[in-house]
């Protein structure tokens, strides 16, 4: 077996995101800076809370200019925030989505959890300090909580059809969006007496319907109903008539608002980290500026000399011009909207198309943008976490349902063949004529699985040492680069030696794992373009970098 040589540093360094010293490094895209903007809340005095379900953390903002003042994030238990709310105390609650707890934070900093249920969501308190939850999108069901977590979440009535962002109105009843947002109803939380039947056992009432999808709602102390839509309309409505009337029209992906301590409306946007506030002469003041929120994988389309920069942001899969960074088109994921993209984490090159894949939502799909279509999906993998097309037909590396179940898996037609199953966290593909690698984010190794059109029964082992492999790609003079995300840096490869040099190296190490997703979380890719400039990611510090020679 040929071993390779311990890794050498050397090549370009930044400094903490920086590239003052690199001539031929410049930041191609510079992203948002929330990984994703969610819930938010108020204090009412002068500071708001956001929920960034993506980033996991909690983070304090002046109301004023928008300066970020404080983040909470892992370290103190905060782990996929989706909504938050502020009880009377003034202590912070929040939901855990994917974990399926909800966290408190006193104002003494003292931090406690409930566990709910996954899928937990929305969140609001009642006028009479009663505290209320609910699942979306991975259950169905609305919860009371003690406010101390004091006795477990009493379950109130299931499917109501995945209760978003709610507000308790002035009339004592929970208003909330249901049905995929189409819809808003309000519900008597005390009518309730058969949890398995809502709409025969619960009074409810259907508000207004016809929406694209509402994602969240809130009343202000006047007691109006305001309402964001995905689609952008930030709306008020008439809870008696259902009349609905457009306030502001703001970029698609509203995700959730709340009021200032003014009562201006304030309007988070999951799509790309953006929190507007919306003034009272109808102009908006953007207080945090959005982007691209968690910039994964990367795949170059050349036309001529022109190179477009394809890069997965889980919620949209952006497209970049290779020479400007500006943003030229985007395909966004739109939960229940037939034909729409699936959540792209990684991109790859298949022809004129691109290829995506998500752990999320365990996809794997082909991505049209002449035709701005899906083309063809491949479903029954789990939790992808990459593909590639090698010799026309697709290669997949799978997480697996448990840990250490990791396969690369080669598709042929129908037909599946699982090339390996000895990589724990099967991440970065590659391929160059006949041969394939594969990299394996746990051991930090790169692996050559076929050479020269023949499967190795035995996964040869390319190099060692390296730090969270993610990006593989190889580059025109047939060596391979690779994004170690542990690290932060970007590192070439000698597939015949396994000699290892550093090209890049301080970047950000890459976004750390919250629980219920695999350990490599979200992914900095690396692709090639026909002029020879590397173009790469971090999803850590949100930018797409361009490397020339």
């Amino acid at each position: 077996m040929r071993l390779p040589i311990p890794a050498m540093v050397i090549g370009l360094s930044l400094a903490s995101g920086g590239v003052a010293h690199a001539t031929d490094l410049d930041v191609l895209v510079k992203g948002a800076k929330l990984h994703s903007a969610n819930g938010l809340a108020s204090d009412g005095l002068g500071h708001l809370y956001a929920a960034s379900v993506f980033g996991n953390e909690i983070v304090k903002i002046r109301e004023l200019d928008g300066k970020i003042l404080s983040r909470r994030g892992m370290a103190d238990g905060v782990q996929f925030p989706d909504d938050l709310t502020l009880g009377p105390d003034g202590s912070i609650y929040w939901t855990s989505l994917l974990v399926g707890q909800v966290g408190r934070r006193k104002p003494n900093g003292v931090t406690s959890f409930q566990s709910v249920a996954p899928g937990v969501n929305p969140i609001t308190f009642s006028n009479g300090h009663r505290l209320f939850t609910a699942l979306a999108f991975l259950g169905d069901a609305l919860y009371e909580l003690s406010p101390t977590f004091s006795a477990p979440p009493r379950l109130i009535t299931t499917n109501l059809g995945f209760v978003n962002g709610m507000d308790w109105g002035p009339d004592g009843r929970l208003y909330g969006p249901v049905s995929l947002g189409k819809e808003i109803i309000s519900i008597d939380v005390d009518s309730c007496e058969n949890a398995t039947d809502p709409y025969n056992e619960c009074d409810i009432t259907l508000i207004a319907d016809d929406f694209f999808q509402v994602s969240a709602l809130k009343f202000d102390a006047f007691g109006r109903l305001f309402a964001v839509d995905i689609n952008g309309d930030v709306l008020r409505i008439n809870i008696a008539t259902g009349a609905k009337s457009v306030v502001a029209r703001l970029p698609l992906g509203n995700d959730n608002l709340t009021f200032d301590s003014w009562g201006r409306v304030v309007v988070s946007n999951g799509y790309d980290g953006t929190i507007t506030r919306i003034n009272y002469n109808g102009s908006r003041t953007i207080l945090v500026p959005g982007g691209a929120i968690v910039p994964s994988g990367v795949a170059v389309l050349a036309d001529g000399c022109d190179e477009s920069v394809f890069v997965g942001d889980f919620i949209k899969l952006r497209t970049f011009d290779g020479d400007t960074g500006k943003q030229t088109a985007f395909a966004p994921t739109l939960a229940g909207v037939a034909g729409a993209l699936p959540p792209s984490i990684t991109a790859s090159r298949d022809g004129d198309h691109i290829l995506t894949t998500s752990w999320y939502g365990n996809s794997v799909a082909v991505w049209d943008p002449a035709a701005e279509a899906v083309v063809e999906t491949f479903p029954g993998y789990v939790q992808p976490l990459n593909a590639i097309k090698f010799q026309g037909h697709l290669v997949v590396a799978e997480y697996g349902a448990a840990p250490g179940a990791g396969k690369v898996i080669l598709q042929v037609g129908a037909t599946r063949t699982t090339l390996t199953d000895t990589l724990a966290v099967p991440t970065g593909l590659a391929a160059a004529g006949d041969d394939l690698w594969a990299a394996d984010w746990s051991s930090g190794t790169v692996w050559q699985l076929i050479d020269d059109g023949v499967h190795l029964a035995s996964p040869l082992l390319v190099a060692y040492g390296l730090s969270n492999p993610e990006g593989l790609a190889v580059d025109l003079d047939g060596s391979l680069l690779v994004v170690e995300a542990g690290a932060g840096r970007l590192s070439r490869i000698d597939p015949d030696t396994g000699v290892v040099w550093t090209v890049v190296s301080g970047l950000s190490p890459g976004l750390p794992a919250p629980a219920a997703t695999p350990p490599s979380y979200f992914f900095s890719g690396v692709d090639v373009g026909p002029s020879g400039t590397i173009y790469f990611s971090n999803d850590a510090s949100s930018r797409v970098y361009r490397l020339t020679d």
